[in-house]
């Protein structure tokens, strides 16, 4: 967290009041003085605002891991520099723990740093990954805690379970654990989950607070934060210290939106949602939940129809109260879908924020049961034989209600589709299984792109999948019993680096309402790699920059890292769906969602509808420009809209620096379907 974009280390005291405040604020509780004592003002600071430290030893020799360690030459300087610390910060009682370093292997100098430390403060615990890097049950004569680095879910699980293990008097506390850099912090969640079931696991420290970037401006008068090699240093880790939960300046990511709500202090769970009967959770340790107040708000496909506060929040701590909310009358259909959101605020001002400051969120699912049923609609008679098709030796060209469009008989492409005149899209759904690598993808900068946990990025460059080529298109009319024409369009692209094959079969059936069915299916040869997302393009004209959607938001969301979201109906723009990475990467994407449209400003656009959830985002810049991008300043935003719609994306997992994307968040090969309706909207 020691780091100014404009001065490097030389931190203020007002920057670090800003990181306590914006900490509080996003339900932090505790820091780690990675690598080093910070400055004397911190511990004062986390004295007054309540911030747990584990005060870290200025002890780290990387590349000579185990030898400094077990050179008796150092071993002075290993204990001086633990008795200076715990000299000077010994009064602060934000101190936990002392820790004796960081990534300098384990040897007899820990061990000595250890016990003088014991004999001088007894109160506190000591930590010490490198005494616990090869084996979780050693290292106990320099660690009181088991601290790993990047463990899996699964070896953190089976640790807490394994009851016939001769250590289990230590806590588990990891070192460090998902690594925040770039578009990251995917299983976040997962991770969490392991917390809550498993009490001897007790949480972690996140890699890490802030991006190391430092600001700079370029020819065009535009600043942006540059990293390694961008000042003539040799050598460099190019954007690797840009791995941060905030930018520079502060400003969060969308993963510290994630840890807010895991990590925050109410929850709210269904005891008998359909009769309104929910429970209150006070999380906190030490106070009542007195100085919050909460609501609640019921939405009906993602709007809001009534909403309310809820009763004076008394529960004690580690304790839960009691709440009983009336529905209102309403009469849903089948296809409804009802979730009622409970949020909690600050009554007043704090230290560290102002009154009506929002610490907690929570949605859940109601029951349709709890409503009355709505008589089933009578759709109006409608004749198929309003669709006309004009065929030439090019294309088909389809009218209906207003609507029309081409499709390109050689390439197999939708093109030109108007309403009334009006054009919405310009470039028809055409397969994609391409996305801008994040940071967890691959290390685009590096001579070796994956050295971590994942080689997704390495495997995508192989096999080709950012540069798949149309080898073979088949297109035909069909017409269905009712009349109504069927246009089926079988598309196999090749994957050059791999020579293998994915064929998209899309099929498109032009109702008399103006509706347009699009129906899609993937087959995905199974010698390929697994895909970093599976779905469809589309290109959209300048105008449409109004965006709505009813799925996950209002941030971007992944499959692995969406439990902050709320599920509603959300209002943006395409060009507030870009989120600024230092490194361009991919974003913007949203889970969950049943429909999304664009429109003008004069509320006239498209919109797309699916069968079943997918996932979604909208841009003014494409997978190609993002991976081609070194810095934000590198982009460009083009006029026109491109819409991916998607059957899902890759999760973002941690494997920059920790555990690859879990597997039930991949997307291995095989046969896939996505199927949505396009409708116009005026």
């Amino acid at each position: 967290h020691e780091h100014d974009d404009t001065h490097g280390k030389a931190v203020t005291r007002e920057g670090m009041l800003r990181d306590v405040r914006v900490m509080k604020q996003f339900n932090v509780n505790a820091v780690r003085t990675s690598h080093y004592p910070n400055d004397a003002h911190w511990y004062d600071l986390c004295d007054e605002y309540g911030l747990y430290v584990f005060d870290e030893a200025d002890v780290e020799s990387h590349a000579f891991y185990q030898e400094i360690c077990r050179d008796n030459r150092y071993a002075p300087a290993f204990l001086d520099r633990g008795l200076r610390m715990v000299e000077r910060d010994k009064n602060h009682p934000s101190i936990l723990a002392w820790s004796l370093g960081n990534e300098s292997g384990y040897g007899a100098h820990h061990d000595a740093m250890a016990s003088w430390i014991r004999h001088r403060d007894p109160s506190r615990l000591l930590h010490y990954e490198g005494a616990v890097t090869w084996d979780w049950q050693t290292g106990q004569a320099a660690s009181d805690l088991v601290c790993p680095m990047y463990p899996q879910i699964a070896k953190l699980v089976a640790w807490a379970k394994n009851r016939k293990a001769p250590d289990q008097r230590r806590p588990l506390i990891m070192c460090e654990f998902s690594h925040a850099m770039g578009n990251s912090n995917g299983s976040l969640a997962d991770y969490f989950d392991a917390f809550d079931r498993y009490p001897g696991l007790q949480g972690g420290f996140i890699w890490e607070w802030v991006d190391h970037g430092i600001k700079r401006r370029d020819v065009q008068g535009r600043d942006y934060w540059g990293y390694g090699g961008d000042f003539g240093d040799e050598p460099n880790d190019r954007n690797f210290v840009c791995d941060g939960l905030v930018w520079p300046d502060r400003t969060p990511h969308p993963g510290l939106f994630e840890y807010k709500h895991l990590a925050q202090p109410v929850r709210v769970e269904a005891v008998d949602a359909r009769r309104g009967r929910f429970r209150v959770q006070n999380r906190r340790w030490f106070n009542a939940l007195a100085d919050l107040r909460g609501t609640w708000e019921l939405l009906v496909n993602g709007e809001t129809v009534t909403s309310g506060p809820l009763t004076r929040l008394t529960a004690a701590p580690q304790a839960t109260q009691s709440v009983t909310l009336a529905w209102p009358n309403l009469s849903l259909a089948v296809k409804d879908e009802v979730h009622v959101t409970f949020r909690f605020f600050t009554r007043d001002a704090t230290a560290w924020c102002s009154a009506g400051h929002e610490v907690a969120w929570n949605q859940l699912g109601v029951p349709l049961a709890a409503f009355a049923k709505a008589p089933r609609a009578i759709r109006p008679a409608t004749s198929e034989s309003a669709v006309a098709v004009e065929t030439t030796p090019k294309h088909w060209r389809v009218r209906a209600a207003g609507m029309e469009f081409v499709l390109h008989r050689d390439i197999g492409q939708l093109a030109d589709v108007r309403v009334r005149g009006r054009e919405l899209i310009t470039q028809g759904p055409q397969l994609n299984v391409w996305r801008a690598p994040t940071d967890n993808d691959g290390l685009k900068l590096f001579a070796v792109v994956n050295w971590g946990g994942a080689k997704m990025l390495t495997d995508c460059l192989k096999a080709g999948y950012n540069r798949i080529e149309l080898s073979d298109t088949q297109c035909r009319m069909e017409t269905a019993r009712d009349g109504t024409p069927r246009f089926v369009v079988t598309q196999r692209w090749l994957c050059p680096g791999a020579m293998r094959h994915i064929t998209h079969t899309h099929a498109y059936v032009a109702r008399a309402d103006g509706t347009l069915s699009v129906a899609n299916v993937f087959a995905v040869d199974k010698r390929l790699p697994e895909l970093p997302r599976l779905g469809v393009s589309l290109v959209l004209p300048t105008g449409l920059e109004q965006l709505e959607w009813f799925g996950n938001g209002p941030l971007e969301n992944y499959s692995d890292r969406k439990r902050s979201s709320i599920l509603a109906r959300h209002r943006s723009t395409v060009t507030a769906q870009y989120v600024p990475y230092i490194l361009p990467q991919e974003h913007g994407n949203h889970t969950d969602v049943r429909w999304l449209a664009l429109h003008d400003a004069r509320g006239a656009g498209v919109r797309f509808t699916a069968d079943r959830r997918m996932e979604a985002s909208a841009s003014h810049f494409t997978a190609q420009d993002l991976y081609a991008a070194k810095h934000t300043t590198d982009l460009i935003p083009r006029p026109e809209v491109h819409v991916n719609l998607d059957y899902g994306q890759r999760g973002l997992g941690t494997a920059s620096c920790g555990p690859d994307t879990l597997p039930r968040y991949r997307i291995q090969p095989g046969k896939y379907a996505l199927n949505f309706k396009v409708t116009s909207e005026t």
